[in-house]
């Protein structure tokens, strides 16, 4: 049996969503846009995250987005626009073709993920675990 590649399915959705590089990202803080990392929860104790961003992990962003699900999250407004990273840009790609999948028409991504915006001096701070 032969299946797809992660890079395979990664190709694919990246030629149907928006990328972003991390200098096209103007004003995340402005109150219709959030930026969510999807990084897993130890990657963020490793590593920290880009300071004012929120955390959705990765396999709960369908469930915490979608409002008829029980654990739909109000902060993460379907109307908000969605500037998504992960560590490389690879989960946040496949994350964003599954949002747009959904109907969701204001997702993007950040090409490079987390490294890149760090490289190009977004500001880190510390995740305590709790």
């Amino acid at each position: 049996m032969k299946i797809k590649t992660y890079q395979q399915l990664i190709d694919e959705a990246s030629k149907q969503i928006k990328t972003i590089r991390p200098d096209e990202i103007r004003d995340y803080s402005d109150v219709d846009t959030i930026l969510i990392d999807i990084r897993d929860i130890r990657e963020l104790w490793r590593d920290g995250t880009i300071k004012n961003s929120k955390h959705i992990p990765r396999c709960f962003l369908e469930f915490w987005l979608d409002p008829t699900s029980p654990y739909f999250k109000d902060e993460f407004s379907i109307s908000y626009k969605k500037i998504l990273f992960c560590a490389q840009g690879m989960r946040s790609a496949l994350a964003v073709k599954s949002l747009q999948d959904m109907g969701f028409t204001n997702v993007t991504h950040v090409k490079g993920g987390f490294a890149a915006l760090k490289d190009y001096g977004f500001q880190i701070e510390e995740v305590k675990k709790k």
